[in-house]
């Protein structure tokens, strides 16, 4: 047998197994090192930028940014200031327009009119009728001069809104007394009885007719007794209310009794507030047409 085609195979199977664990030593090595970050890709992520943090000078300021939480102190300030105005905004639309009511209550269809046209006199003897009232507000009262108590009050409080009021808005309101009791409170009369509440109060008088109709027409009740000798003392019932007229001369707000002068004083300012077309004059004008 021939030893030289024995050995000829091993040498190739020796060869073949001597190179086998060669490549799969390169296969891992190569495997390996792909997993392995490189150096340019560790520097890179050292140089990365890193986010600053604020830093505080004492333990307190520190404390302070958690203490206030997600809003500001004038972030509250704000918001408190802005609640507030809103709800003074809302009160004071929602008085104009309940003042507004009121004022168109008597305005609309089928409603009875206060106020309305007359003639009298005042206690100068000049003539006056409802023109002579327009152009400002007037506040009427209906009373008589020798009522013992309650005109006098009424008077007096009367005096002393148009006081508040003429501050405010001088030459504005025009204060008009009207008597119930027109036999006894001639002009005369009434200038010596005005003048002891306000120099600038217009007292208004004339037949019994004629402040009848008045009456009527401002719905004010009046009693006078039906036998009465001449000189005999009386006392009339009548309606204790003041009539606030706009200057086109219609009906506003009756006041009565439960206002005192400085509410009532406000309800008139407040209704000259809402209107816009009033045009006062001077008080100098109207102290000189009372006296006229």
């Amino acid at each position: 047998m021939n030893m030289s085609h024995v050995i000829a195979p091993m040498r190739t199977f020796s060869s073949v197994l001597s190179r086998t664990p060669a490549r799969q030593c390169q296969r891992f090595i190569s495997t390996a090192t792909t997993t392995r970050p490189t150096v340019p890709r560790l520097q890179a992520q050292l140089h990365q930028p890193v986010a600053q943090r604020r830093t505080y000078k004492t333990v307190e300021e520190a404390k302070s940014k958690y203490r206030s939480g997600p809003f500001s102190w004038k972030a509250g300030l704000l918001f408190v200031l802005t609640g507030a105005g809103l709800l003074w905004y809302f009160e004071h639309e929602k008085q104009r327009m309940q003042r507004k009511r009121i004022a168109d209550a008597t305005k609309g269809v089928g409603r009875p009119k206060v106020g309305g046209p007359f003639e009298l006199i005042d206690q100068n003897g000049k003539p006056v009728t409802e023109k002579d009232l327009k152009g400002r507000y007037s506040l009427v009262y209906f009373g008589f001069s020798h009522c013992p108590d309650i005109c006098p009050e009424e008077l007096d409080k009367m005096a002393a809104m148009f006081e508040k009021v003429e501050a405010e808005r001088p030459g504005a309101l025009k204060p008009v007394f009207v008597t119930c009791d027109p036999a006894r409170d001639t002009p005369q009369v009434l200038k010596e009885y005005l003048a002891e509440f306000h120099p600038l109060f217009i007292g208004l008088t004339g037949t019994y007719d004629q402040i009848k109709a008045m009456c009527k027409a401002y719905r004010v009740y009046f009693s006078t007794p039906s036998k009465v000798e001449p000189g005999q003392d009386y006392l009339v019932d009548h309606s204790i209310y003041f009539y606030l007229m706009d200057p086109e001369g219609d009906f506003v707000e009756a006041l009565g009794r439960q206002h005192s002068p400085d509410q009532a004083a406000k309800v008139i300012l407040d209704h000259m507030k809402d209107w816009q077309e009033y045009e006062p004059r001077s008080l100098a004008t109207l102290q000189l047409q009372a006296n006229l």
